[in-house]
């Protein structure tokens, strides 16, 4: 019910509907005993038969008339018999009139009193409604409020469909962060929408094709430059003050090609397939533990995911190598939950100011400046993680653990054949 289609919906089906009770509410008002000008002439008629009827019996009951011991039988109106009379009373000699319906022959029937209390019985044109009339007008508004409703709902959608249009555009957004070719048809609204998505999604494009083209460009120039650098580092006499030159120059290296790695890791679709996530998490952190990281696998449950190996390969080892330098120790485990696998890296460092956890994720960020010397690394690796991770519809989440340590959560979905 909060979707702006259902509100619209609504809101059609509740103007057509107070349209349609409007309307009931007149055909009502008409359905009441007649006005008073055609009472009056019915009175006037009545109360020349009763006169007749007085004064000549015999020749009223050969003409037709009937005359009963009781007013004749049905369901009396009250309301008609009471409205007769008082119209009777205002236009000339009062009455006193009994209006019934038959239940034999359903017709309206004035029951006129005479001296002798007895009754002269005449025939009524029926003003009211027709046999199953309220039923009629009944069913009447019911087809009207289903109408009324089919229509709201297709002009709700109709209203809705640009709208609808966009979210489906966004929903689309590929890892890469590209939106799809919108189909340019259908009325102008949506067409216009459309048009503007292709714009704004080419607009889009071109300016992450011309960023990545700057990142590896500058990356590519500066080799040359740091190349001549490092020539002329080599020729300087004092050995503390050369080997701050040759330092600098690696860690400006390593940025270069950090850098270009990110680069390629947002241009490359790379080779994606079945990979058994088990597996490759048991081998990163068999590798890392040789190469002298304090890693160690705790838990591991079967689980194959969608993704490129040698991608998914590089990812876990920036994140397990990231805990093992920052917090001292890397603790992996693996898991399945329904229809994900999820990895949880965990260290026992100091962790993230709160404030900082945010930030993580953004390309050469640094929790303390002061310690870019002492440690190594460009500030990439969690940048070019993410970039690996949700290219194939996986997350990752990172928060202090407790009472201390940073704690890495990576969620991948399973694939199909193992889901099902």
């Amino acid at each position: 019910m909060n979707s702006l289609r259902n509100r619209i919906a609504i809101l059609l089906i509740l103007a057509i509907v107070a349209v349609v009770g409007l309307a009931t509410f007149a055909v009502s008002r008409a359905l009441q005993p007649p006005m008073d000008h055609r009472t009056a002439s019915i009175a006037a008629q009545l109360r020349l038969l009763l006169t007749l009827t007085k004064k000549d019996e015999h020749a009223a009951i050969a003409a037709g008339a009937v005359i009963r011991p009781t007013p004749a039988e049905g369901q009396v109106d009250p309301m008609f018999s009471e409205h007769l009379n008082s119209v009777a009373d205002q236009t000339g000699e009062p009455i006193d009139a009994v209006v019934s319906r038959s239940v034999q022959t359903d017709t309206m029937i004035a029951s006129l009193k005479l001296a002798d209390d007895r009754w002269l019985l005449v025939d009524l044109p029926d003003f009211g409604p027709p046999p199953g009339g309220w039923v009629t007008l009944a069913a009447w508004i019911v087809l009207i409020v289903i109408g009324s409703a089919a229509v709201s709902v297709f002009a709700a959608a109709k209203i809705v469909r640009p709208l609808q249009l966009l979210e489906s555009a966004v929903g689309n957004i590929g890892s890469d962060g590209m939106l799809p070719h919108v189909p340019e048809d259908g009325p102008g609204e949506v067409r216009a929408t459309a048009q503007a998505l292709n714009r704004l999604s080419s607009r889009l494009k071109a300016a992450i094709e011309s960023r990545m083209r700057l990142v590896a460009a500058a990356g590519h120039d500066l080799r040359t430059p740091m190349t001549r650098m490092r020539l002329r580092a080599e020729f300087i006499i004092e050995d503390e003050e050369r080997e701050k030159w040759l330092t600098d120059l690696e860690e400006l290296d390593a940025i270069a090609d950090s850098a270009m790695l990110l680069v390629r890791e947002e241009v490359s679709a790379g080779q994606s397939g079945t990979i058994r996530l088990d597996h490759l998490v048991s081998e990163v952190v068999r590798e890392l533990a040789e190469l002298g990281y304090s890693a160690a696998l705790k838990h591991t449950e079967t689980a194959l995911i969608p993704g490129a190996p040698l991608a998914i390969k590089r990812a876990l080892r920036n994140l397990i190598i990231n805990a093992a330098t920052h917090g001292r120790k890397a603790t992996i485990r693996l898991a399945r939950n329904q229809d994900r696998a999820v990895v949880t890296i965990s260290d026992e460092g100091p962790g993230i100011p709160d404030e900082l956890l945010a930030r993580v994720f953004e390309p050469f960020f640094r929790v303390d400046v002061a310690r870019r010397k002492s440690m190594p690394g460009a500030g990439l690796g969690l940048a070019i993680a993410r970039e690996i991770i949700e290219r194939f519809g996986g997350q990752i989440a990172i928060m202090n653990g407790h009472p201390n340590g940073l704690v890495q959560t990576l969620t991948f979905p399973l694939s199909m054949a193992e889901s099902q």
